[in-house]
């Protein structure tokens, strides 16, 4: 079978903490972002952007992050402000992608929006065939406006997801997956 087909039927995300440098160079980052832009975009639109989160910005990004989750949570302990520090600072390469869907007098905001989702998956994929190990994450921050305008989102604009990238060689169990005959009808059968 194709090695492609059989990295597609295996591959599995890595979670963050298991994820180890050293990072992509800038040519593999090149690369991946060529291959991520060039998802299926009705009306060549380009409703999505990078932001990437290497070196100390990662740092930055994930003290964003804790100072955030620590004023929201006045509660919260040391532990678990430092486990939101850590967030964006696990693999050596984090890269998000926003989303800028909106009103257009002919592609749907659904389209834009998934769109956006396509772009995530195929750095994932594009990823993973590079032969690094990959997980599409959003969790709270993805969602916290206060976070997202200290990271640079425009009003407009929300995150579709962070992708984390680096390298993890164990062996990873996989999740239940769908029983194929519970979720594929046939149109008239």
């Amino acid at each position: 079978m194709n090695p492609f087909i059989e990295m597609l039927k295996s591959r599995r995300s890595a979670p963050p903490m298991t994820l180890d440098g050293p990072p992509p160079t800038a040519e593999e980052i090149e690369t991946l972002l060529t291959i991520a832009a060039r998802i299926p975009d009705h009306g060549k639109l380009a409703r999505f952007r990078f932001i990437l989160f290497e070196g100390d910005a990662q740092k930055k990004a994930s003290d964003i992050v804790a100072e955030v989750f620590a004023a929201e949570n006045p509660k919260a302990d040391a532990k678990q402000i430092e486990a939101e520090r850590k967030r964006l600072s696990y693999a050596p390469l984090v890269i998000g992608v926003v989303s800028s869907a909106g009103p257009h007098e002919k592609i749907p905001e659904w389209e834009q929006t998934l769109t956006a989702g396509a772009v995530c998956m195929a750095l994932v994929v594009a990823a993973n065939a590079m032969g690094f190990a990959t997980i599409w994450l959003t969790e709270w921050y993805a969602y916290d406006r206060k976070v997202l305008d200290r990271l640079g989102l425009a009003p407009h604009e929300r995150m579709a997801g962070f992708v984390h990238i680096g390298h993890n060689d164990a062996p990873r169990e996989d999740r239940l997956r769908p029983v194929l005959a519970d979720i594929v009808t046939r149109f008239g059968a």
